[in-house]
């Protein structure tokens, strides 16, 4: 996030939430825009009518997988009713003929035709939020997880930009994270690109710096694999060995007859978790590790704050803290710099090496309660909003970003359109929330909404039950009629093993971000009659 949680109940005027059900998946962030509603005004862009698009001032339901259309629909209606910010345009970005030239066709006509929004809405949440500042786009996965999510993403970031929204307090861009420490993962260098805070894998100097670190020579400076390219490299061979840790695949990842079918394929399946998984029922080896409560280190939340995580009670059995199992593998395999003896040593190696946690220690989070990066100093206080007075690169670059379809779409084979996400008692893989009773009780089984028109379509009774198939797979799951989904389009909540909304998505992958289009794929759906039901 550019900005902090905090400042939407503050500061902010006008929320555009595009992509997320922010009440059930963020629930905490989604109190703090209730509490700021007396003040802001709320624009909500979802194929799906959550609660909160209907507690929203304005809510826009749009075919899945248009979100580029419609936000240069925005764009289109800001620049043509002279509400974009000229001053901050001039003074703070570059490329804007370029993107004012492209989003000239974008008329919220034209889009309307897209994305099914009509026009005249679009040119109302134009407005209001062009004329609401401060005013903060949130997003989560709605605009992530589709084949044009970095496009997506940097759309986002090109109506902010418009609308002088970036670099103030109670504006900006900001991506809900949908796993507590899934920032910090990244902060920490989980991806294939960059070492800690970002610093990218092929410049030299970058490697220099971590060899002297870390006593070591020959780093390699390749990219590697992101978590769906392994999957396939595991496939055909390039990958023989996998070690999982608080991963499961075999729900999460798409197309999972194909993850299955990869999984097998490896000589050595490594699964480190707190339970036992359907990847980890593959696994070879399962290490246990420990949870949250066990052990003590830092959580970085979505909005870049670092909190300390202290330990409640020993660990259960033979579980222990991920690192420790992490450095005590490394030092059975003859590996040096692993003599860590605390989470807070490992603090001061991150901070010694990451220039945006370079503050960062044990103590000042005892002290202060949180920090947020970039934080470079012993004596910084942390940096509650991003892109102060100038943006980290110089000038904001505006793309020009022309609309492109899901690499899947219905067809008279497969007519309808299915995509997943979150709901409030149940998460992610429920590794964890399917072992609650109470939670269990809430939700015990798998759904699939569904608009009442295409219930009659397909023939539903009053037991509610249907097959559902794609190009890759098949379930059987009951079905909850609704009138808060689009007609041709289905939901599918993905933390149900029994009846995998993942056994049905396909793997096609954004380029740049190589991210998954778990929110749209083309789907048959029939009737189950009881003598039928599985």
């Amino acid at each position: 996030m550019t900005n902090s949680i905090p400042e939407f109940e503050a500061d902010t005027n006008c929320f555009l939430v595009i992509g997320s059900n922010t009440t059930e998946a963020h629930p905490l962030i989604a109190s703090r825009i209730f509490s700021a509603r007396e003040r802001a005004k709320l624009i909500v862009i979802d194929p799906r009518e959550t609660q909160i698009a209907r507690m929203a001032d304005l809510y826009l339901s749009p075919v899945p997988g248009t979100d580029v259309a419609v936000i240069n629909g925005l764009m289109n209606a800001i620049i043509e009713e002279g509400l974009a910010d000229e001053a901050y345009i001039t003074a703070r970005t570059e490329g804007y003929e370029e993107m004012k030239a492209l989003v000239v066709d974008y008329t919220p006509e034209k889009v309307e035709q897209i994305s099914g929004i009509p026009a005249a809405d679009l040119r109302a949440a134009a407005r209001m939020y062009a004329s609401e500042k401060p005013a903060a786009i949130l997003y989560t996965m709605g605009i992530t997880q589709h084949t044009t999510g970095t496009d997506n993403v940097k759309s986002c970031a090109n109506l902010a930009m418009l609308t002088g929204n970036v670099g103030i307090a109670g504006g900006g861009v900001n991506p809900l994270r949908g796993q507590n420490n899934v920032q910090g993962a990244c902060d920490m260098g989980g991806l294939p690109n960059v070492y800690s805070g970002y610093q990218v894998v092929t410049l030299p100097a970058v490697t220099e710096k971590f060899e002297k670190a870390w006593g070591v020579s020959g780093l390699d400076n390749q990219i590697g694999l992101t978590v769906n390219e392994m999957i396939d490299a595991a496939g055909d061979g390039r990958i023989r060995a996998l070690y999982v840790m608080a991963e499961n695949p075999m729900l999460s990842d798409p197309d999972l007859n194909h993850v299955r079918s990869c999984l097998e394929k490896v000589d050595f399946l490594v699964v480190q978790d707190i339970f036992m998984t359907e990847t980890a029922e593959m696994a070879h080896v399962v290490l246990p590790g420990a949870s949250f409560a066990e052990k003590d280190g830092t959580f970085t939340g979505t909005d870049r704050r670092v909190q300390r995580v202290r330990k409640a009670i020993e660990p259960l059995g033979q579980s222990k803290a991920d690192w420790e199992i992490v450095c005590e593998l490394a030092r059975k395999m003859k590996a040096e710099g692993f003599e860590f003896t605390s989470a807070s040593e490992i603090m001061d190696e991150i901070a010694a090496v990451t220039p945006s946690y370079g503050g960062v220690h044990f103590d000042r989070l005892e002290e202060l309660g949180f920090l947020q990066w970039p934080c470079p100093e012993i004596t910084h206080p942390g940096t509650p909003y991003l892109h102060k007075g100038q943006f980290a690169r110089g000038r904001g670059h505006f793309h020009a970003i022309a609309y492109r379809e899901p690499a899947e779409m219905p067809d008279p084979e497969y007519p309808f359109m299915l995509t997943t996400g979150r709901m409030m008692f149940h998460w992610h893989t429920g590794t964890m929330t399917r072992r609650s009773v109470k939670l269990d009780q809430e939700v015990p089984a798998a759904y699939v909404e569904m608009h009442p028109e295409d219930a009659r379509r397909v023939g539903v009774d009053g037991n509610r039950r249907v097959h559902m198939c794609s190009r890759r797979g098949e379930i059987e799951i009951d079905v909850r009629i609704t009138e808060q989904i689009r007609p041709g389009l289905v939901f599918i909540p993905f933390h149900f093993a029994e009846a995998a909304a993942n056994a049905l998505t396909h793997a096609a992958l954004d380029p740049i971000a190589k991210i998954p289009e778990y929110k749209v794929c083309a789907v048959q759906i029939r009737a189950v009659a009881p003598e039928e039901r599985q």
